[in-house]
C-alpha cells in the first residue's frame, strides 16, 4: 500500500473529525502560546504567523487580545475550514494560507513566528533544513520564533505519525547560529482522554537589528 502523502494524511484527519475537541492534540486556551507571544512585547499590528496552526484557538485569542495582523497557514484546507467555520464573520479578519510550509514561498515578512506541533513532524532532515529556509525568508530580522514541539520523553508518534522530539538544545542546534534562544518551558498537555503529552517550548529572536 502506498504511504498517504502528508497533505492527504491531515485532510483525511480533518475530514472525519465531527469535533475540534476529538483530536489529542487540541486545547480550549492555548496558554503556552499567548504566554510566550505576550512576553515577546508585540504591539497590535505586529504580523504574526501560525503554522501549521489548523484549527487551533491561537488565532481566536489573538483576535480577542486586539491583534490585527493575523495569518495561519496549514497544509489542511479541511482544518482552516473548522478554523474559519467556528470565527463565523471574524475569520475574514486572518488570512488563510494552505500550503505546506517546508514548500511555501512567503510574499510577506513577520514579526512572529509560531509553531506548536508541526515541526516535530520533519523526521526528515531535508524537509526541517527547508522549513528553516522559510523561517528566514519569513521572519524579519529582530523577529521572535516560538516553537513547540514534543520534548525528549514525549510521545514517539502522533496521528500515526513519528514524530522528533527535542529539548531547547536541540531546537537551537536546527536553527542554526542566525537564532538566539531567548526562553525555554516545559509544558503538560492533558488531552481530550486524558492522557499526558510532554512538550516544550522555546522562544528564539533571530539575530539582526529591525528595519527602521
Amino acid at each position: 500500500m502506498t504511504q498517504a502523502s502528508p497533505k492527504d494524511h491531515w485532510e483525511a484527519v480533518y475530514a472525519t473529525t465531527q469535533d475540534e475537541a476529538d483530536v489529542s492534540w487540541f486545547q480550549d486556551s492555548p496558554v503556552p502560546s499567548l504566554e510566550l507571544i505576550e512576553q515577546a512585547r508585540p504591539d497590535k499590528d505586529a504580523a504574526i504567523v501560525d503554522i501549521g496552526g489548523g484549527a487551533s484557538r491561537l488565532a481566536d485569542s489573538l483576535l480577542e487580545r486586539g491583534f490585527r495582523r493575523i495569518t495561519v497557514l496549514d497544509i489542511s484546507a479541511a482544518a482552516l475550514d473548522l478554523a474559519a467555520l467556528r470565527l463565523g464573520r471574524r475569520a475574514s479578519e486572518i488570512q488563510w494560507i494552505v500550503d505546506d510550509v517546508t514548500a511555501w514561498e512567503p510574499v510577506q515578512r513577520f514579526d512572529i513566528w509560531h509553531d506548536r506541533g508541526a515541526f516535530n513532524f520533519l523526521v526528515e532532515a531535508a524537509d526541517r533544513a527547508a522549513y528553516v529556509a522559510r523561517l528566514k525568508q519569513a521572519l524579519v530580522p529582530g523577529g521572535v520564533a516560538i516553537i513547540g514541539s514534543f520534548a525528549a520523553d514525549g510521545p514517539e508518534t502522533c496521528s500515526g505519525l513519528p514524530v522528533h522530539r527535542y529539548d531547547a538544545a536541540g531546537l537551537a542546534k536546527e536553527l542554526g547560529e542566525d537564532f538566539v534562544l531567548l526562553d525555554s518551558r516545559p509544558h503538560d498537555h492533558a488531552t481530550p482522554g486524558n492522557a499526558h503529552q510532554r512538550f516544550q517550548f522555546s522562544m528564539f529572536r533571530r539575530r539582526g537589528e529591525p528595519a527602521a
